[in-house]
């Protein structure tokens, strides 16, 4: 292992799970160590997506939210704590990932994306996972990174039922094809009002973790380059029958 990127003997401690696979081993640990992912929300779905990155090795994690932790956040946010109410979600969650990685660098964006930043924003990360909770934030996060040319782990999540997949519309698959964007798999937003929010119908805590967890396993691939990530296919999960589902989607063309 050479190069700025090479694992120290505690490293290799830590990841040994990793390394001991074929499919990561310390190449791929190596290549873990040296990205830079952008992590949108600090919430339901960021917060296991956080942990599991930290807890992989990803060399620099970047997070973006203007919230404060509130006491109705703890029934699912798991990064935050009793004591952190009114505390900034990015400075908290920060905290936890060093408190869990020492060798994670994190960036703190206080702030809340939107078209006047965007761009900039993603131009310093390798990957961006979308746990936003908003049609608008999808929709800017997935043409951006579009744009931009970064892959994207985009999710939600309601009630019961959530879903999942990963974007590159940059790039062809190995068919030939090019890969498909966000808005061939959904043209155009909902009309405002017609999606309630968790607050208004409510959500069981434990699918965010389902659905969080899923985000940060397809992010590795993507970066350690193993397995096939959900590019044209769509994740669902149902937890009140515990199914699992996929459909496939092209670009439209």
């Amino acid at each position: 292992m050479t190069g700025e990127n090479k694992l120290d003997q505690s490293e290799i401690t830590r990841y040994a799970r990793h390394i001991v696979l074929p499919e990561i081993g310390g190449a791929g640990q190596q290549r873990l160590k040296a990205a830079r992912v952008l992590v949108i929300g600090a919430g339901g779905l960021g917060a296991p997506v956080l942990v599991y990155l930290a807890a992989a090795g990803i060399g620099r994690i970047g997070i973006v939210d203007d919230d404060a932790v509130a006491l109705s956040n703890l029934q699912r946010q798991i990064i935050h704590r009793t004591e952190d109410i009114d505390r900034a979600k990015v400075e908290r969650a920060a905290e936890a990932i060093t408190a869990l990685n020492p060798h994670v660098g994190v960036d703190e964006h206080r702030l809340r994306l939107n078209p006047d930043n965007a761009e900039a924003l993603f131009r310093q990360y390798d990957l961006v996972i979308d746990g936003s909770d908003n049609f608008d934030t999808r929709y800017l996060a997935a043409d951006t990174a579009a744009a931009v040319g970064i892959p994207l782990v985009t999710g939600a999540v309601g009630r019961f039922d959530g879903s999942l997949t990963v974007l590159m519309p940059y790039s062809a698959g190995a068919d030939g094809r090019p890969n498909p964007s966000y808005r061939d798999l959904f043209p155009e937003p909902p009309p405002a009002g017609v999606v309630p929010s968790c607050a208004e119908a409510g959500i069981v805590g434990a699918l965010t973790g389902v659905i969080g967890t899923l985000q940060a396993m397809e992010a590795i691939k993507v970066i350690a380059g193993f397995g096939e990530p959900l590019v044209g296919r769509l994740l669902m999960y149902d937890a009140l029958t515990a199914q699992f589902n996929t459909i496939r989607y092209r670009r439209r063309a």
